[in-house]
C-alpha cells in the first residue's frame, strides 16, 4: 500500500514532466524570424494580421475551457492541449499561406486557454497541506523548458546555423512527448466546482503551525474585508468555500439529474461568490492593476519579435532573441522569488504600483524611441523582471484569504478582463479598419498605456492617502471630544466614558 507521504509524489512528478516537455520551444523565440523568412514568405503586414487572431481565440475560448475543465475533471483538456501543441506546429512547419496561419493561430489560442487545467490538476489529486510544495514544483518545471528550449535554441542558432525549419522539428518532438506523458495521468475523481468532495481534506492533517502562520499572514494583510466572519476565514484556510458555494450535495443532485440545471446553479454560485470577492478594495485595486497590466503584457510580448526584426533583420546580422528570453525568465523567476520574501504594507500598494508601472512605461518608450537592439534588449529584461515581480505581489495580495477555488475563479476572470481589454487595445492600435499603427507607432501606443496605468494608481494612491487622513482625523477629534466631556459629567458617566475608550 502507498505511504500518504509518497502519495503526492507520481501525479506530481508526471505532470511536471509534462510541464518541462510542453514548454521546451526552441524555435519560439525565433518565431517572426521564421514567418518572414523564405519558409513562409510572409510579409510584416501579414504577419500583423496574424497575431491578433491569438488574442481574440484565447478570449472566445477561455470561458468555456475554464468551466469544461472543471467539468470533465482536468485531464481531458491538458490532454486536448497537448494535441493542440502538435497541430500548431504541424501546421507551422507544413501549412502554408496567411489563412493557414490564422488556424495556427486559433489552435495556439486553444492552448494557452487550456493552459487552466495544467495548474489546476494536481490540487485534485494531493493532499491540501501539499498545494503550495506541488504548485511550486509545476511552476518551476514550466519555466526550466522554457529557459532549456531558449537556450537550445540560440545555441543551435548561433553555433551549428541549424535552419529555423528544424527548431520547429525538434519542438514538435518535444511537445508530442509532452502529450504522450499527458495520457498517463491520472483521472481525477473531483474537481473544485461541478465534483467537489468534502471532507476530502481532513483538517487534522494540516499542522497547527500552518493554520497559526496563515491565521496571522490573514490578520496582517488589507485584503481580509471578504465580508466574511471569523469562522469563515478560517474554514478558507482549510479550504473551504463560505457560503454560498457550499451547496456540495445539492449541486451533486441536479449535475445527476439534470446536467443543464446543474451548470445554471454552479454559475448563479459562482455570479455570487464574484460579487462578494470584489467588494473588497484592496482585492480589487490588484486585480485592477493585473488585469491591466497582463493586457499590456500579452501585447508586448506578441509584436516585440516585430520590433526586434524592424530594428536588426535576423536574415542580414545574428540575433540573440533566445538569450534574451532565457535571460528574462530566469531573471523574472529570482524576482518573483525573492520578492516572495518582503512585506510590503497595504499603505505603500499603490504606490509601488504607480512607481513600477512607470518604470515600465518608460522602458516601453525606450525600446520605441532609441531603436538599438541592444537596449532594447536591456529594456525588455527590465520589463519582464518588473512585470513577474509584481504578479506574484499581486498574486499574493489576492490570494492571501482566498480558498482554492476562489483562487482560481477570481484569477480565471481576471484574465478574461485582462484578455478583454487587450482585444480592444488590438482592434484600436493594429488593425487596419482602426488605427493601423507600425510597429514603432505601437510601441509608442503601449508605452502611452502604461502611462495610463501609472496615473491610475497615482488617483488610487491620493484617494487612499485622503481617505485615511480624513478616518484619523475623525478619530482624534471623536477622541478629544470624548476627553472634554468627562469634566461635565458624572462621575458614574465618565466611569463609562472611560470604558467605551478602552
Amino acid at each position: 500500500m502507498e505511504s500518504p507521504g509518497s502519495s503526492w509524489l507520481y501525479p506530481t512528478a508526471l505532470l511536471c514532466v509534462c510541464g518541462f516537455f510542453s514548454n521546451v520551444r526552441p524555435s519560439e523565440p525565433f518565431l517572426t524570424p521564421y514567418l518572414l523568412g523564405p519558409d513562409k514568405n510572409l510579409t510584416e503586414q501579414q504577419v500583423n494580421e496574424i497575431f491578433p487572431v491569438w488574442t481574440y481565440s484565447y478570449l472566445v475560448l477561455l470561458f468555456p475551457i475554464f468551466l469544461a475543465t472543471d467539468y470533465l475533471r482536468y485531464k481531458p483538456v491538458i490532454v486536448l492541449q497537448g494535441a493542440a501543441l502538435i497541430i500548431t506546429w504541424f501546421m507551422l512547419l507544413y501549412a502554408q499561406g496567411l489563412l493557414a496561419m490564422k488556424f495556427l493561430e486559433f489552435f495556439y489560442g486553444l492552448v494557452t486557454a487550456s493552459e487552466v487545467a495544467y495548474y489546476s490538476y494536481i490540487y485534485s489529486v494531493v493532499d491540501f497541506n501539499m498545494y503550495q510544495k506541488v504548485t511550486g514544483y509545476c511552476r518551476c518545471a514550466t519555466l526550466v523548458g522554457y529557459t532549456v528550449g531558449s537556450v537550445t535554441g540560440q545555441i543551435l542558432v548561433s553555433f551549428t546555423e541549424m535552419s529555423l525549419f528544424h527548431l520547429n522539428v525538434i519542438t514538435l518532438v518535444c511537445v508530442a512527448v509532452a502529450f504522450l506523458t499527458s495520457m498517463f495521468l491520472a483521472m481525477p475523481q473531483k474537481s473544485m466546482f461541478f465534483h467537489r468532495v468534502r471532507g476530502h481534506c481532513n483538517e487534522k492533517e494540516i499542522k497547527d503551525e500552518s493554520v497559526k502562520s496563515s491565521s496571522e499572514e490573514l490578520e496582517s494583510t488589507s485584503t481580509t474585508p471578504l465580508n466574511y466572519s471569523r469562522d469563515d476565514t478560517e474554514n478558507m484556510i482549510h479550504g473551504h468555500l463560505p457560503e454560498p458555494m457550499d451547496n456540495t450535495s445539492y449541486t451533486h443532485e441536479i449535475m445527476n439529474e439534470k446536467p443543464l440545471k446543474g451548470i445554471c446553479v454552479v454559475l448563479t454560485m459562482l455570479w455570487k461568490t464574484l460579487l462578494q470577492c470584489y467588494s473588497s478594495w484592496p482585492l480589487l485595486c490588484w486585480s485592477a492593476w493585473w488585469a491591466l497590466s497582463t493586457c499590456g503584457y500579452f501585447q508586448i510580448l506578441n509584436y516585440i519579435q516585430i520590433l526586434w526584426e524592424k530594428i536588426l533583420p535576423s536574415q542580414n546580422s545574428q540575433i540573440y532573441n533566445g538569450v534574451v528570453e532565457a535571460a528574462s525568465a530566469l531573471l523574472g523567476a529570482l524576482a518573483a522569488f525573492v520578492v516572495g520574501y518582503v512585506k510590503i504594507s497595504s499603505m505603500w500598494s499603490e504606490v509601488a504600483l504607480l512607481v513600477f508601472s512607470s518604470i515600465i512605461a518608460v522602458s516601453v518608450f525606450l525600446m520605441n524611441i532609441v531603436r538599438s537592439i541592444w537596449v532594447c534588449y536591456i529594456c525588455y529584461v527590465a520589463f519582464k523582471i518588473i512585470y513577474m515581480m509584481l504578479i506574484t505581489i499581486a498574486t499574493y495580495k489576492i490570494a492571501a484569504n482566498l480558498s482554492v477555488e476562489l483562487y482560481a475563479l477570481v484569477f480565471g476572470v481576471n484574465t478574461f478582463v485582462a484578455l478583454a481589454l487587450q482585444t480592444l487595445l488590438t482592434l484600436i492600435v493594429v488593425e487596419s479598419s482602426m488605427l493601423n499603427l507600425d510597429i514603432f507607432g505601437q510601441f509608442l501606443a503601449y508605452s502611452i498605456y502604461f502611462a495610463a496605468i501609472a496615473m491610475l494608481f497615482l488617483i488610487f494612491g491620493v484617494c487612499t492617502i485622503i481617505k485615511r487622513y480624513r478616518e484619523e482625523s475623525q478619530a482624534t477629534e471623536n477622541i478629544s471630544g470624548c476627553l472634554d466631556s468627562r469634566n461635565e459629567v458624572s462621575p458614574k458617566t465618565s466611569c463609562e466614558q472611560t470604558s467605551c475608550l478602552q
